[in-house]
């Protein structure tokens, strides 16, 4: 298993061991309960059914689906997370939970998938950067149109895809080739931005390891305590 779900907190600053500051994203990472598992047999893919949060009035089918796993609270969101031909999911059962330490470590390539904030209806400059055009020789309301659509008669319609006016962002995007640079109990790290708002679901697939990897500066807040308690 190469991905682990996670919930966007907020974005920040750390400092590593050169002295180097660097943006970093905090992502929420705790233990996910398996609810079910998909084989390639039964549903003709392998792969895990996770659980995230805690739905405070679960409807007869959910209470049912996760009868199994034997939850105390019913899961507000289910995620699938595939499973490579590889991958032994022997050792898995439902029921049981999952850690982001068994997946990701200091040092390891991702690509961060999630939904980006809705920006509401915009025009082309704003939606798709167009200049605009011209403000003078006697063109006084066209400094943000989008100009011509289309011909005349033939055809005779706008294509598919003309870059027009309209809802702008929620979409899914994926942020690739990010580095995780600290993983804790129930935190990741990840250096760079991370798409969605404050509090939204991402997925973290792992791609790959940095091969020239600069450890997280950490002060020594332990020694510190001791040294108080004294």
């Amino acid at each position: 298993m190469q991905a682990f779900i996670g919930q966007k907190l907020l974005q920040t600053q750390a400092f590593l061991t050169d002295g180097t500051r660097i943006p970093v994203t905090k992502i929420n990472v705790p233990h996910l309960p398996v609810v079910a598992i998909k084989t390639k047999n039964k549903d003709g893919y392998r792969a895990l059914q996770v659980g995230w949060g805690q739905r405070k009035h679960p409807n007869k089918a959910i209470v049912g689906h996760i009868r199994g796993a034997k939850l105390e609270k019913a899961p507000r969101f289910l995620r699938e997370i595939r499973l490579a031909d590889a991958d032994s999911a022997a050792s898995i059962e439902v029921g049981s939970y999952i850690k982001v330490a068994d997946i990701l470590k200091p040092g390891d390539m991702v690509d961060v998938v999630g939904i980006s904030k809705g920006k509401g209806y915009a025009g082309v400059v704003k939606r798709h950067h167009f200049k605009g055009g011209p403000r003078t020789h006697g063109q006084s309301d066209r400094e943000r149109a989008p100009g011509s659509i289309g011909q005349t008669t033939t055809p005779g319609r706008v294509y598919k895809g003309k870059r027009m006016s309209g809802r702008m962002g929620q979409d899914r995007v994926t942020i690739k080739n990010l580095e995780v640079v600290d993983v804790t109990e129930g935190e990741v790290l990840v250096k760079g931005v991370v798409p969605g708002v404050r509090g939204s679901l991402v997925m973290i697939e792992k791609v790959g390891e940095k091969k020239k990897f600069a450890p997280l500066y950490k002060e020594k807040v332990e020694e510190e305590e001791k040294d108080a308690g004294k």
